[in-house]
């Protein structure tokens, strides 16, 4: 009999985290997102910073959704400590399929164009989007594992590098998205 209540415990929360999958799916479809890349194959790795981001499985953005599931646990703990952590998930990736919705529609494609470093930047394929949400998903339940101090220097490392390589990360995106600024754009673009 314990085995089924836990297993029924878990049940419920994995059943909401299938059904944001595939209403995640169902959603950018329906907002015209393409299943995969147009270009017609799906790569593992797209390091090149140009218009094949966010089309593939993981390019440079990939760290930074990581540190999404690293603020999202952290959120959780805050402010959710009595929930279990499989529903404190379960809502991370209800936020993070809300955020792939919101990211992909006209409105915040045209901004990313206009006010971000991201001057061809088309949307994400169906497949990037359910990569970015297990990225998420991922530092989520690393960040439930590693000690705290590790967590933040994983994140810093994440930002430092993309930073170094590519001229963006998190915050940046973020600060540009929200209050862009002329002379982070010049420098991006060198």
């Amino acid at each position: 009999m314990h085995r089924f209540a836990a297993n029924h415990r878990i049940a419920a929360p994995l059943t909401s985290i299938a059904l944001t999958l595939a209403g995640a799916v169902a959603t950018l479809l329906a907002m015209g997102r393409p299943p995969i890349c147009t270009c017609g194959h799906v790569d593992l790795w797209h390091g090149a910073v140009d218009g094949g981001n966010s089309q593939h499985l993981f390019d440079w953005y990939s760290p930074s959704h990581v540190i999404h599931g690293f603020l999202f646990y952290l959120a959780g703990w805050l402010l959710l400590r009595r929930m279990p952590v499989v529903w404190r998930l379960a809502l991370a990736i209800l936020v993070e399929a809300a955020w792939e919705w919101v990211e992909n529609s006209p409105a915040v494609i045209d901004r990313y164009r206009t006010a971000t470093m991201a001057l061809g930047y088309v949307g994400d394929s169906v497949v990037n989007s359910l990569a970015d949400i297990a990225c998420m998903a991922a530092g989520f339940m690393l960040a439930r594992r590693l000690p705290p101090l590790l967590t933040i220097v994983v994140a810093l490392l994440f930002e430092g590098v993309t930073l170094w390589l590519i001229r963006d990360n998190l915050a940046l995106n973020v600060l540009m998205l929200l209050w862009p600024i002329d002379a982070i754009r010049q420098w991006q673009a060198l």
